[in-house]
């Protein structure tokens, strides 16, 4: 295994010890490393005293902790962060592939919680919904495993993480054995729980039903956007001709299958599909399954045609679900004045 940093290395035990023990440490070193970086979130090789001083400084030389460079931020007046993370592109190594995290902290008192933190698993988007600025200069590659793993321990520099939700740029289940891997890895390692995660997806029929069984470390998100077929097919351009139906078919199947219920994911686009008859039927279709909807008022996105609902038909659409006996709880968006929307910053960056 070449690896380029150390991050790389974790995901190959035997290689990590190999390293430590040609640079003068013995097999436990590599124990020690591992729980001084995923266990303690130790950064640095300098506050890593428990490991011999050649280690360190040998290991500084040629190993950043990190494949991945800071290359943007912004803050919100929440202290929401956003940050742009660029990774050395494997085509060629001057050029750094983009992608964006974001560290959201709990709104409860200081120290009663930590933030959720928003993770990428593809360098752009393939499934180009034309609202969304994440897909708009379509897919570059996949996420390799250890650059999931990278966004992680940046954002856990910025502060505690209690919860992660896999819905930053990329859709994951077409890059599902690497975000697999890292998330196994975050789950045993860094010790966030398999509730304490939440992946997002179109809803891939076929892979949803290929994944349930295998005991995934997440909560499951269908990002949904509309009840009826042909407007979904504009929505959610990846998914056209796949009826809505077996999309929830296969959701049925996932609760079935792991006993955890299913979110379904809806962005409220003004004068789109928030009206009265999208949200009786999208009640009728979910009326009796074991789900429940986030809605997601659109976040505003440069260029874009659509518009952001007002509170109070936010309100009557999730009041209409509960009618129907689906529970519905409103998302707003944090940190709106620093480039919310998702690939925002990426995109502004790219222009720039």
């Amino acid at each position: 295994m070449t690896a380029r940093s150390l991050s790389e290395l974790f995901f190959d035990p035997a290689a990590l010890a190999a390293e430590i023990e040609s640079r003068g440490g013995r097999p436990f070193h590599a124990r020690i490393l591992r729980e001084q970086v995923l266990g303690a979130g130790i950064m640095d090789y300098d506050s890593m005293t428990s490991l011999p001083g050649r280690v360190r400084d040998s290991l500084r030389v040629d190993f950043p902790i990190l494949s991945c460079r800071e290359l943007d931020s912004s803050v919100a007046q929440d202290q929401t962060t956003k940050l742009l993370l660029g990774f050395p592109s494997p085509e060629d190594q001057g050029r750094h592939d983009t992608v964006e995290t974001v560290h959201i902290p709990s709104l409860r008192a200081k120290g009663e919680a930590g933030a959720t933190l928003c993770v990428s698993t593809q360098v752009g988007c393939p499934v180009a919904c034309p609202f969304c600025a994440s897909g708009r200069a379509g897919l570059s590659r996949n996420l390799a495993a250890h650059e999931i793993l990278d966004q992680f321990l940046a954002g856990r520099a910025i502060g505690k993480i209690s919860r992660s939700v896999i819905m930053g740029i990329g859709e994951p289940l077409l890059n599902f054995k690497a975000v697999d891997q890292a998330l196994r890895l975050v789950h045993e390692e860094l010790g966030l729980g398999a509730r304490k995660i939440t992946l997002s997806t179109v809803g891939f029929p076929d892979r949803l039903r290929a994944v349930a069984p295998q005991e995934p470390p997440f909560q499951l998100a269908i990002s949904l956007h509309t009840p009826f077929d042909t407007e979904r097919d504009v929505l959610v351009p990846a998914m056209k001709g796949t009826p809505i139906e077996e999309i929830l078919e296969a959701g049925d199947f996932w609760f079935e299958t792991t006993g955890r219920e299913i979110t379904y994911e809806y962005v409220l686009l003004g004068g789109t599909n928030d009206s009265r008859e999208h949200a009786s039927t999208l009640g009728r279709r979910l009326h009796g399954r074991r789900c429940n909807v986030n809605l997601i008022p659109f976040n505003p996105v440069s260029d874009s045609d659509y518009n952001r609902p007002r509170g109070e038909e936010v309100e009557e659409f999730r009041a209409s679900l509960e009618e129907a006996g689906v529970v519905a709880t409103v998302r707003w968006s944090r940190g709106l004045e620093s480039d919310a929307a998702c690939g925002q910053l990426r995109l502004r960056a790219a222009q720039r």
